[in-house]
């Protein structure tokens, strides 16, 4: 039974979300924590230890899988497991393989969380097949994963795909990453956020203001999202400046690498139409018309649940080697 069954955990900033599963990617069982980050790598390796044996429990194992394939964010090298920089963990230079491995005795496989998104739909994902593939996942910040020819292409140091730092207004604001004018200072959770808290500001905003109990402080993109989808005019201008900036960016991409399915995931895509009918009418107006004819593009078909299904497939390849 045990070798039949692999486990999955999709790590991010704010929870840790663990599955065990079979080989074609039925969860028997899952688990969501909180992460709690700011408590030390320890404190977190630990939780992450203590879901993966209790999903086990849960789905009526007697020991935890042979396999465990994790996604994290950050810039990793997954050959060893090894995590550069993490800011929303607050890590930098982490072992993470081989400290999950000596803690659990388990075998490890360690993938960025975008490229884990990519796989998990790639593999699992209700989209009816096609070998060219492009994630993006618009939240906090942009990912993006990309499979090509039926393989998830990463770069020659496992950096590929980093959507979110294209550069798309030369002189626009600094981004964490150093540059000014990146895709994800216009098209990301925290940039809508950012947009409706400058209205404030100014003064306007008002409804949006309304809904976020008053505080400039609780502006969130959920709140602009709420007061687009009552109607509100300023609300629907950000969603509206966002989404035309995403397909800015996807154009680049679709021209780039004319894949035939473009997956959008990340808790930003939930803004509803005004963000979709933006993007879809810019990505329309910038790319190749040869490259949109047998485009798709497509919510994530997995949901919340695509980086973590993506971690399963990770460990399910990891199990045939």
């Amino acid at each position: 039974m045990k070798e039949n069954i692999v486990a999955g955990v999709d790590l991010g900033g704010t929870k840790i979300y663990t599955a065990v599963a079979d080989l074609k990617g039925r969860i028997l069982a899952e688990i969501k924590a909180p992460t709690e980050a700011g408590k030390g790598i320890d404190f977190v390796l630990g939780k992450i230890a203590a879901t993966v044996k209790q999903a086990s429990k849960e789905a009526g194992l007697a020991e935890i899988p042979a396999h465990l394939g994790i996604g994290a964010p950050g810039p990793l090298d997954p050959q060893r497991g090894f995590i550069y920089q993490a800011p929303n963990l607050g890590w930098r230079d982490v072992p993470l393989k081989s400290l999950l491995e000596e803690a659990l005795k388990v075998n490890v496989t360690v993938g960025n969380d975008a490229n884990l998104a990519a796989l998990g739909e790639f593999c699992f994902g209700d989209f009816g097949g096609g070998s060219n593939l492009i994630y993006v996942t618009v939240s906090t910040g942009m990912g993006c994963g990309l499979i090509l020819n039926g393989e998830l292409y990463q770069g020659a140091d496992y950096s590929a795909g980093e959507i979110g730092h294209l550069t798309v207004e030369p002189d626009g604001i600094l981004c964490s990453c150093g540059n000014r004018g990146c895709l994800e200072t216009i098209a990301s959770g925290t940039a809508i956020a950012r947009f409706a808290k400058e209205l404030a500001q100014q003064g306007k905003g008002t409804d949006i203001l309304k809904a976020a109990g008053g505080a400039k402080e609780g502006i969130t993109a959920e709140v602009v999202s709420r007061a687009a989808a009552a109607g509100d005019r300023e609300a629907l201008e950000i969603l509206n400046k966002t989404g035309r900036a995403l397909g800015l960016g996807l154009s680049y991409i679709v021209n780039l690498l004319n894949p035939s399915l473009v997956i959008l995931g990340g808790g930003a895509m939930k803004a509803g139409p005004p963000l979709w009918q933006a993007m879809n009418f810019e990505l329309s107006r910038r790319a190749i018309k040869s490259n949109m004819d047998k485009l798709r593009v497509l919510p994530a078909s997995l949901g919340d649940r695509s980086g973590l299904l993506g971690a399963v497939a990770s460990a399910i390849q990891a199990s045939r080697l």
